[in-house]
């Protein structure tokens, strides 16, 4: 049974302390997080571990190597008080004709912008994503992200394969059809909006958000 959503690219987990929340991921699974970099100018930093496949986990926090940006930190990171996946993000074969699909739809990603960061390497990462100011609030509805001819965030990175991901909405049935308009889905319940995943290590299966 595939547990990847179709076109998962990476779950997000916002944390208001980067260091803490990578150091107790390494505690509970045994799998240290790679260093992914920083988001110069956003006043974040990201950690990354994959999911098998070309899925994985960006664990996202304020960076005190910078100086606190004019805006707010993107995902809420700034108005948050404990770790939880926050959003997702799917990568269609083709990102303008999934938004142009999507809005016909009758859904509308946002517009489409460019972003980069260099990992600890020195190697420039870039890619488009379509812009969350006009996502769903709960944060179900994915983004979508094209990675253009840059090395795949995923390549590389230490395992903890991913054993389900569902989520919970107040009315489930408002999001599955955004859900459906961008292509892919999620198992969803009634409740409070947020997400529930488990991913797997040598220690056992282990809840992550």
């Amino acid at each position: 049974m595939n547990t990847h959503p179709a076109l998962l690219d990476h779950l997000v987990l916002a944390t208001p302390d980067l260091a803490a929340t990578v150091a107790d991921f390494t505690r509970r699974t045994g799998v240290a997080p790679a260093p992914g970099g920083a988001h110069l100018g956003r006043g974040t930093r990201n950690f990354l571990v994959s999911l098998g496949g070309t899925g994985y986990l960006e664990i996202i926090g304020p960076d005190p190597a910078q100086p606190a940006p004019r805006g707010p930190r993107p995902f809420g990171v700034d108005g948050i008080s404990k770790p939880a996946i926050v959003t997702w993000a799917v990568r269609p074969p083709d990102l303008d004709a999934a938004v142009a699909a999507a809005r016909l739809r009758g859904y509308d990603p946002g517009p489409v912008r460019p972003m980069s960061r260099r990992r600890p390497d020195g190697t420039l990462l870039s890619w488009r994503l379509t812009d969350g100011a006009g996502a769903h609030p709960s944060g179900l509805v994915p983004f979508l992200i094209d990675w253009g001819d840059t090395v795949h965030p995923s390549a590389g990175l230490p395992v903890t394969p991913l054993l389900s991901l569902s989520a919970t909405a107040p009315d489930p049935d408002e999001i599955r059809p955004l859900l459906a308009a961008l292509g892919t889905g999620l198992p969803l319940g009634t409740g409070p909006a947020g997400f529930s995943c488990t991913v797997g290590s040598e220690r056992g299966p282990v809840g992550i958000g």
